[in-house]
């Protein structure tokens, strides 16, 4: 998430939100938030509510939520979905904000 807050401002640059969904209850996440000064919106979903209307994966082996990134466009439609299969498998900054430029590009044009 350091990598996230970092370049938060590319994000904010491209009028883009960044929400980060995670398993812990909201005073976990509460005090993870500010123990890492992270400027995005955070979402506890102890019950994986979220979770499951994407289609993420629990592993229990690797000791819970896989990670999973979704682009959702401004009309609500999912354009970009990649689910890890460890949290090692996480696209690099770079790449999602390379997507967010591709789909306002598209969007621009009507070719989505």
């Amino acid at each position: 998430m350091a990598q996230l807050r970092d370049t938060y401002s590319e994000f904010v640059a491209r009028n883009v939100e960044v929400l980060v969904v995670g398993p812990e209850d909201a005073g976990a996440f509460s005090e993870y938030w500010q123990a890492h000064s992270l400027p995005f919106v955070g979402l506890p979903d102890p019950a994986h509510h979220v979770l499951k209307l994407y289609g993420q994966q629990v592993k229990l082996f690797k000791l819970g939520r896989m990670p999973a990134q979704v682009l959702v466009d401004k009309e609500g439609i999912a354009r970009f979905v990649h689910y890890g299969h460890s949290m090692q498998d996480i696209p690099e900054v770079t790449e999602v904000l390379a997507l967010v430029d591709e789909m306002e590009a598209t969007a621009d044009t009507g070719d989505a």
